[in-house]
């Protein structure tokens, strides 16, 4: 009996899940294409029916909600509605929230790939950089603060908040990391100029 058409869809985005997981648990160098499709319930060598090598793999396992439109957020508790502006207040309170801190496996790549990608091929590089504009053009798109280039300051607020998120995870004081998270939430939304959860502007101009 043949496979319905969407079979070979959803064991592709099955082998996609299981590698963001483990990518994001262990690293690209440290998971081998064996576990990947172990953790997806498949055989080894199904693999090449669906991806030419690993690294093509980690090129799909790169894509997030800011490029991919399908990507549910994984966070619980912790939600982002793009038909409710504005966005960018959303996605840094959500890059930045506990939920994402603890949720390892369904980080967001640019969290948990840095130091894989910064050590991979131009094409990998790239994948990642395209990943990176996409959070900073969405985050452009609400800037309010008029102290810098409106890219500039998206730029500065996606870099604290993937940077914020890096070395909170780094950090073994759990305590500090509240902090810095809670400090670089602050920071950001003061920089974009949005309301902080109290209602009030944080912008000082505002």
């Amino acid at each position: 009996m043949p496979y319905p058409k969407e079979h070979r869809a959803q064991v592709r985005d099955r082998i996609v899940e299981s590698a963001r997981r483990l990518f994001n648990r262990s690293g690209f160098e440290a998971v081998s294409i064996d576990s990947i499709m172990k953790e997806a319930g498949l055989t080894h060598g199904g693999f090449y029916a669906y991806f030419k090598s690993k690294s093509d793999l980690y090129l799909e396992a790169l894509a997030c909600f800011f490029t991919d439109p399908d990507w549910k957020n994984r966070w619980e508790g912790v939600e982002i509605d793009p038909a409710s502006p504005p966005v960018a207040p959303q996605i840094v309170r959500a890059y930045l929230s506990r939920q994402h801190f603890d949720d390892v496996e369904n980080s967001c790549p640019m969290v948990a790939l840095p130091n894989d990608v910064a050590r991979s091929d131009e094409k990998l590089k790239d994948a990642f950089n395209g990943v990176f504009k996409a959070m900073v053009k969405m985050l452009q798109r609400d800037v309010k603060s008029a102290s810098l280039p409106t890219e500039d300051t998206a730029l500065a607020i996606a870099a604290m908040c993937v940077g914020g998120m890096v070395v909170a995870r780094a950090l073994s004081d759990t305590r500090l990391a509240d902090r810095l998270r809670n400090a670089a939430t602050k920071a950001s939304f003061r920089l974009g100029g949005w309301k902080s959860e109290n209602g009030r502007s944080s912008n000082p101009a505002g």
